[in-house]
């Protein structure tokens, strides 16, 4: 039976049962109330394709039936949420990961098979799209975390340590994509050496807001939405994260308290990048309460 209680996690259930597509209801369902991970991988077969790919709008920016590489990315997300990233469904997204990188051995954004079909004006289509650390840092850090051995990573994992070691200036996105690398590569020291140097990045150049109250007062970086920022809980999403250690124990805790009162009075939490057509930001919140709740818990915060 469904929550009717204020709290927030029965203020987010609400919510989640009045406008989320199924696969979010079932993913809710699984984490918060002991749904079966069965149900949550059926729901998430509907956006499959035969080239073993995923489309048809599970990254809702992107709309349209075609396969591409964040759309399968965001199915590996799910997978992995629920422990079922291995065996013959992983083995077949990393065909189709193999089938469309570039010559680099890495994954572009976004192929060109999307044109003719609605996308996000701020995700631009080309003929012969570049290999980008936004695309394959998270793929292939998820797929390291869970001990997936494919030829596939082997080119993509140098890419993606090359990517990480030239950074010098970035933005919020490129960086959670280099940490979500490094959060799963097999070299630890590396990667925690990386980490460190990527923390005073993220200081040095205010990529994270550290003071909400302040918050007017942080950059927002170019081609983003008016107050699309980031704080420290949008890099450090569990304690294990290696961004635990960019922020002090009251940088976090002020983040977390700004991120639980961000939660609207129909129980969702808002989206804050650029909101292109109704579908996609109606589509997009009840994944940005999924986040939201799991990064609390994850932290310790009562969601009761």
């Amino acid at each position: 039976m469904a929550g009717t209680g204020t709290s927030p996690l029965n203020r987010a259930e609400q919510f989640i049962w009045l406008t989320a597509r199924v696969l979010e209801q079932r993913r809710f369902a699984h984490h918060f109330l002991e749904g079966s991970a069965d149900a949550v991988e059926t729901a998430l077969a509907a956006y499959l394709n035969e080239d073993g790919g995923y489309g048809n709008a599970l990254e809702p920016d992107l709309r349209g039936p075609v396969s591409q590489p964040l759309h399968t990315a965001h199915a590996l997300n799910v997978l992995d949420s629920i422990g079922r990233c291995d065996g013959l469904r992983v083995e077949r997204i990393c065909r189709f990961l193999t089938e469309v990188s570039t010559k680099k051995g890495a994954l572009p954004a976004l192929l060109p098979t999307q044109r003719g079909y609605p996308a996000a004006p701020f995700i631009p289509i080309v003929d012969d799209p570049p290999a980008e650390l936004l695309a394959t840092g998270p793929v292939v850090g998820l797929l390291h975390r869970n001990a997936v051995w494919h030829a596939w990573l082997f080119r993509a994992t140098d890419f993606c340590w090359a990517a990480v070691d030239a950074l010098d200036r970035s933005h919020p996105y490129e960086i959670e994509a280099a940490l979500a690398f490094l959060d799963g590569a097999p070299d630890r020291a590396r990667a925690e050496a990386a980490a460190d140097r990527l923390g005073r990045l993220v200081r040095d150049q205010r990529l994270a807001v550290l003071d909400p109250e302040r918050r007017a007062e942080y950059p927002v970086a170019a081609g983003y939405a008016p107050g699309e920022q980031h704080f420290p809980y949008d890099y450090a999403r569990t304690p294990e994260s290696l961004a635990r250690h960019w922020f002090t124990d009251e940088e976090l805790s002020r983040s977390l308290d700004h991120l639980a009162a961000e939660q609207q009075a129909d129980g969702g939490w808002p989206v804050n990048w650029r909101q292109w057509a109704p579908g996609t930001a109606l589509e997009g919140r009840p994944i940005v309460t999924l986040k939201a709740l799991l990064t609390l818990r994850a932290h310790g915060r009562s969601l009761d």
